[in-house]
């Protein structure tokens, strides 16, 4: 696996574990019974019942309004310049996303229900999969596993996470919390099993909210297609487009692009269908100039990138 492949995994690995251990450890979770939010074992309210109007203005601003500038502001920034590099490095749903697509092809050869043809079983790039009905256990396992994990997990950050764990283990869920339990496990389940992707291309508020301050900086993050070799794509079976979790198409245009995650393995994968070659793969990952560069932006010079955007041509 190539060495941003093992970056990602660890990210998204630690960060589903935190996704899960932060109500149980009180790292942060609201409290509904206590009517507050927990923040890092400490009480986090606004302050605006301390009597005082002066005092209450003030926390207003520190306790309520500063954080949630910080965090907006810091999303901006990041979405700006990487586009989204959550969804593809941390989200805990995306994790589920790419886990229940590689089974669902080891299934029936299609990453989705909705493919219209299956993935080719030995690609260019060496990925093999041989699909085998079996796996369809697993899927359905993964599916049902993750929507009940992802239901319980939601609802520690609603209520004390050991009175939740308790009554589950010892059975003596209250009516309430197993209604939620029983309607969120349902409702992911539906998710996981038909939507995924779909989910975080159309559905997700903060995915989009990523992609829409990321297609407005023209000098962002972005897969960037070395055009000039373009007719080595000729002969391959676009290895890049099976690659994609999010089911794109990594050589157009950046509009087109607009839910691309920056996980890179369409690059990846690009990289090993030329490997044998001793050439470079025509996808790589570009900003500043060499991004604000692309057809879509000057498509007269799109033949004639910048030598150092891709390399100079054997």
């Amino acid at each position: 696996m190539k060495r941003v492949q093992w970056q990602r995994l660890l990210w998204r690995t630690g960060f589903f574990v935190l996704f899960l251990l932060a109500p149980p450890l009180d790292i942060f979770r609201y409290d509904l019974t206590q009517g507050h939010f927990i923040l890092f074992a400490h009480p986090w309210t606004l302050g605006i019942d301390a009597g005082n109007a002066t005092q209450s203005a003030v926390n207003l601003i520190l306790r309520g309004f500063l954080p949630i500038a910080t965090l907006v502001g810091l999303g901006i920034w990041v979405s700006w310049r990487y586009g989204r590099l959550y969804c593809g490095w941390l989200c805990p749903h995306f994790s589920v996303v790419e886990t229940i697509n590689a089974l669902m092809r080891r299934a029936s050869g299609k990453p989705t229900l909705w493919e219209k043809q299956p993935l080719p079983r030995h690609q260019r790039d060496g990925v093999q999969v041989e699909p085998k009905a079996v796996y369809w256990w697993l899927v359905a396992v993964a599916v049902v596993f993750f929507s009940a994990l992802w239901a319980i997990t939601l609802l520690t950050y609603l209520l004390p996470p050991a009175e939740v764990w308790g009554n589950l283990l010892h059975g003596t869920l209250t009516r309430n919390q197993a209604l939620f339990l029983g309607v969120a496990t349902g409702l992911l389940s539906i998710e996981f099993s038909l939507a995924r992707h779909l989910f975080c291309r159309f559905g997700c508020a903060i995915g989009l909210f990523q992609s829409l301050v990321w297609m407005a900086n023209r000098r962002a993050l972005v897969v960037g297609f070395d055009r000039r070799r373009a007719l080595v794509c000729a002969g391959c079976d676009r290895s890049c487009e099976h690659a994609c979790p999010m089911r794109l198409r990594p050589r157009q245009l950046k509009r087109r692009m607009f839910t691309c995650t920056q996980c890179q393995q369409c690059v990846q994968a690009c990289d090993r269908v030329n490997l044998p070659d001793g050439q470079p793969g025509l996808l790589r990952m570009v900003s500043g100039r060499c991004a604000e560069e692309t057809p879509e932006r000057s498509p007269k010079r799109s033949s004639r990138l910048p030598e150092d955007c891709f390399g100079k041509i054997d």
